[in-house]
């Protein structure tokens, strides 16, 4: 006889529809700790509702997710405007396909979590992500999300079409392969390693950009950098601290994109690094650097050297 208490239930919604609540959660905020408590405050609402009056818990639970993520943009906003330099997404290290909504979803963009993605999901207004990420990653038609977000289903057609074509204007998805990932990285720990500010502008493309957050918590720079030398003299010059010598570097996919985590000697994670790989030209585009201790918290620690 299978178990129907209260826990139970709890459980096997929990299995069924974890995994595509967090993935959207995330992309609405770009932080994995807020998408979990975001999950975890659904999960408890869900405890007190009476499952008689709702004809579809997966619904329910992400139109729940939605409205959850919505009233918590409203205050990211005023928390953004007052934030220290450069934001960028809290990083998934080796784990970006655990936040897909499931390995199966085919749309276009579903599988993306990249940080380029996520910074021009970040530029949309609350609704508008959440119109463009519910039809375009989660596949849902514009009456389902007419319901979720209280507007008209032509209200909902319009807001995900000026998203999509914000995000196809900003945004260029490109696949690349592991070995061409693998080969970056080390092209570019190589040169700056080797303290090579002309090997390492070499490995990145002309207009390459450098964007670090550090959220006014640790030292990061403040604003974007842009110039293969540039970017070159900036890496460099930060290797050559006394302070950041006896680092270490574990190799690393953050959101998907080649990279690392950097390790002080006492085996605390101070930053990743995530290098997104140009179009063309067998080079690198960008460069993202996550140092805000806020954002780290989540990565494994090793032992220290």
């Amino acid at each position: 006889m299978s178990d129907d208490s209260p826990a139970a239930r709890a459980l096997r919604y929990e299995r069924e529809h974890a995994r595509s609540l967090r993935a959207l959660a995330y992309r609405m905020l770009g932080s994995r700790a807020e998408a979990e408590d975001i999950v975890q405050e659904a999960w408890l609402r869900w405890a007190d509702v009476d499952e008689s009056t709702v004809r579809h818990a997966g619904a329910f639970l992400s139109r729940l997710v939605t409205n959850l993520c919505l009233d918590r943009l409203q205050s990211a906003a005023m928390r953004r405007e007052q934030y220290v330099g450069v934001w960028l997404p809290e990083p998934l290290v080796d784990e970006a396909g655990d936040w897909s909504p499931n390995p199966e979803t085919q749309a276009e963009f579903a599988q993306d979590v990249s940080v380029a993605f996520m910074l021009t999901l970040d530029r949309l207004s609350p609704l508008e992500r959440a119109a463009f990420l519910l039809h375009e990653v989660f596949e849902l038609d514009f009456d389902e999300i007419a319901r979720r977000l209280g507007r008209s289903s032509a209200a909902c057609r319009q807001l995900a079409s000026r998203a999509r074509q914000h995000v196809k204007a900003d945004y260029a998805r490109h696949e690349v392969e592991d070995e061409e990932r693998q080969r970056l990285f080390q092209a570019f720990l190589g040169a700056l390693q080797s303290f090579d500010v002309e090997g390492l502008a070499k490995v990145l493309t002309d207009d390459a950009i450098l964007l670090a957050d550090g959220g006014g918590k640790v030292t990061a720079v403040p604003r974007m950098l842009e110039g293969a030398v540039v970017v070159a003299r900036a890496f460099v010059g930060w290797a050559k601290m006394p302070a950041n010598r006896d680092w270490r570097i574990r190799p690393a996919r953050i959101n998907v994109l080649p990279g690392c985590i950097v390790y002080d000697a006492a085996g605390e994670p101070v930053q990743t690094v995530a290098l997104r790989p140009a179009t063309t030209a067998g080079r690198i585009s960008a460069v993202y650097v996550q140092r805000n201790p806020d954002k780290l918290g989540h990565l494994p620690r090793i032992a220290p050297a």
